[in-house]
């Protein structure tokens, strides 16, 4: 009752921020109802049954974040971080891991499929978070506040390059790269080191013949739309044919005959094919609300360790749903990503909803350390 009377004083305070909940309603009701219309195509596979299973997985994941002292994860991000690494080596052993489509991203725990990139993205805020916010006056040290904080990054974005899942890898390091931006990096051994990633990336792709594949048809998408760029082909044929006000839920032609993980990556066509671009449209407001309310409230945190972990869940939700929807557009190769609280996929609900109650968690906490600080000068006490 104590943490729901504290969370009523910080919403009665920044009223603004109860659209954040609001939105995050909005956008996981919609999803659900889109959801039960793209998996008509699976016969005998209930996707809306499997998600709203996870939801209630993913429901209290949310609210112990909701309520957890965020002083206990303090110096504990290197354990996490292990754990993380373990587990991303374990993924990739055959008969650990599980492969779905030629890659081994998955643990099976009975009949549960864990996705351990998903978990990895937590473990590696937490370890940023807690080694920049202890180096203070050495942020800017080339070894300590640069390099040594790239190379664990690079290590867990490596494990995850060798499922392989490239989309994963560059986005753990663009919110790594971001963090040490953020803590006072200088951005030019920032844009080299981000070269030097690009450059590796290139090679990987270069050296697979199916992501080489994807690359060379998003160059030529009209002219591949049969072979290569078929599912991005499907995907933009939905996000027109919908018109403003859509087919009608559960009219929609492309998810049954032709568009491939409509369930999944490419569940926004969907969207927009049955209920039209205005809707299409709103989903876009909604996670721009979320994003832009949140950031404007993480700036002004005044603890290192809240503010970097909380800008890192952010970034990782940001980008997330920014590549998403940029795939789906056109805008970038194929490449599977879920959209956050919209696409199917039980790991990455579970692991929204941890972030979005730890987001509020370091919220509330600065607003109290920050109340108490103007009544007795002192915020180093968490509420």
């Amino acid at each position: 009752m104590a943490i729901a009377g504290d969370y009523g004083r910080y919403f009665s305070a920044n009223r603004r921020m109860v659209l954040v909940p609001c939105c995050v309603l909005f956008l996981h009701i919609l999803g659900l109802l889109i959801l039960s219309s793209a998996s008509l195509s699976f016969e005998g596979s209930n996707y809306l049954l499997r998600q709203c299973l996870w939801l209630a997985a993913a429901l209290p994941a949310g609210a112990i974040a909701l309520a957890f002292p965020l002083r206990r994860l303090e110096g504990r991000g290197k354990i996490f971080y292990a754990l993380a690494a373990v587990l991303l080596v374990a993924v990739l052993i055959p008969g650990v891991g599980r492969a779905v489509n030629g890659s081994r991203r998955w643990l099976s725990l009975g009949m549960v499929h864990f996705q351990v990139s998903e978990f990895a993205k937590l473990a590696l805020v937490l370890f940023l978070a807690d080694h920049l916010a202890g180096l203070r006056d050495r942020a800017r040290h080339p070894w300590h506040g640069f390099a040594l904080p790239c190379l664990w990054i690079a290590a867990l974005a490596g494990l995850i390059l060798l499922e392989p899942d490239y989309g994963a890898a560059a986005l753990f390091l663009l919110v790594g790269l971001a963090l040490l931006f953020l803590n006072g990096v200088p951005l030019r051994p920032l844009l080299l080191c981000a070269a030097l990633a690009c450059l590796l990336l290139a090679i990987f792709i270069a050296r697979n013949p199916v992501r080489l594949s994807r690359i060379l048809s998003f160059l030529d998408v009209e002219s591949t739309r049969q072979t290569g760029s078929y599912q991005l082909w499907q995907g933009m044929v939905g996000l027109q044919s919908g018109g403003w006000w859509g087919l009608g839920l559960g009219n929609g032609r492309q998810q049954l005959f032709y568009l491939p993980e409509a369930h999944t990556d490419f569940i926004f066509p969907v969207l927009a094919e049955e209920l039209g671009f205005a809707m299409a449209l709103a989903v876009l407001a909604a996670f721009f609300i979320i994003f832009f309310l949140l950031w404007m409230e993480i700036y002004r945190i005044p603890s290192p360790f809240l503010f970097l972990l909380a800008m890192g869940m952010l970034l990782f939700l940001i980008l997330q749903a920014a590549i998403n929807l940029a795939v789906v557009m056109g805008l970038l190769p194929t490449k599977g990503m879920a959209l956050p609280l919209i696409s199917y996929g039980g790991s990455n609900l579970v692991l929204v909803y941890t972030f979005l109650g730890l987001l509020l968690n370091c919220l509330r906490t600065a607003f109290f350390w920050k109340e108490r600080e103007e009544t007795d000068g002192n915020f180093s006490q968490e509420p």
